[in-house]
């Protein structure tokens, strides 16, 4: 039914796109989304790049996860997660800093944008120790900054490619690569790649260095079986975590031991993954005004 001129019930559509906002951005969102988009200045992306058309999509929900189950499977990496980035105890605090990072250095302003950098850098200094095994590790290694990046470039950039509302032409794919090797060099990575040929060569050059460790395992079956998700998003959320590991390489799926069926993504999992975030997209995309329609 239509709303009358004056009508100021909630909007369902607003009050679930507010939801879903404020679990990922928390409550500074609102304001950290005005200065980043509101405060003026030169920014590292003008509005026609496609980093802004890939980390601006809904798509990004379900790259994200399968980031962090692909950037589980090397074991100093997991080890300094696990020892340092409470994700266990504040996992949504962790995805608000993670997605307020993205947001400033997509859309911010350029100082703003270095500055983010920097915060991260001088936190990653601070993580060391030493593996169950008795390897040392380093958060500022950038070896292991290098595979962070990568694994997070790839899986955003597929993710998009699948689910995302206007997924990138081949010119478009190798921009974004390229964007995000600028976020890399600020953040330490030496000499990142910077299109899709390059990207899939530092992939496999890890491959031999990958496995998944019982810490890695154990993360798996957190973040897709014990979710800290309110009863009613458990449905969608299985919906974006099965679509999660689709999205993984077969090798690293079956690494951490997680079931796939081929036949059933292609029928069942992957449309239901597209219809969900189709859903998110709407939910976040605000409504036409009275005045526009």
């Amino acid at each position: 039914m239509a709303r009358l001129p004056g009508d100021r019930r909630p909007d369902p559509r607003a009050r679930l796109g507010e939801m879903i906002f404020s679990r990922v951005a928390g409550p500074e969102g609102p304001g950290n989304r005005a200065r980043i988009h509101g405060t003026p200045g030169p920014r590292w992306f003008g509005p026609e790049r496609p980093v802004r058309r890939v980390h601006g999509d809904a798509s990004m929900f379900i790259g994200g996860l399968s980031a962090l189950l692909l950037q589980s499977l090397h074991p100093l990496a997991m080890a300094a997660v696990a020892a340092h980035s409470g994700f266990r105890g504040d996992p949504w605090g962790r995805l608000q800093r993670t997605s307020t990072f993205l947001a400033v250095t997509t859309y911010g302003t350029a100082d703003s944008a270095r500055e983010a950098c920097e915060r991260v850098r001088a936190v990653h200094e601070r993580v060391r120790g030493v593996t169950a095994e008795g390897r040392e590790y380093a958060a500022a290694d950038p070896h292991l900054l290098c595979w962070v990046h990568v694994a997070e470039t790839d899986s955003f950039l597929r993710a998009h490619q699948r689910y995302g509302s206007h997924p990138l032409d081949d010119e478009g794919c190798d921009g974004y690569v390229a964007d995000m090797a600028r976020i890399a060099t600020a953040l330490g990575v030496p000499d990142p790649p910077v299109d899709r040929a390059g990207l899939a060569e530092r992939l496999a050059a890890y491959r031999g260095e990958l496995r998944a460790t019982e810490e890695a395992r154990d993360t798996a079956r957190f973040l897709l079986l014990r979710p800290p998700v309110p009863l009613l998003a458990r449905l969608p959320y299985g919906v974006v975590a099965a679509n999660a590991v689709s999205l993984l390489p077969l090798w690293a799926s079956r690494a951490l031991g997680l079931p796939r069926l081929p036949r059933a993504e292609g029928v069942c999992v992957r449309p239901l993954g597209s219809a969900v975030t189709a859903g998110i997209r709407w939910a976040m995309t605000p409504a036409p005004s009275a005045e526009g329609r």
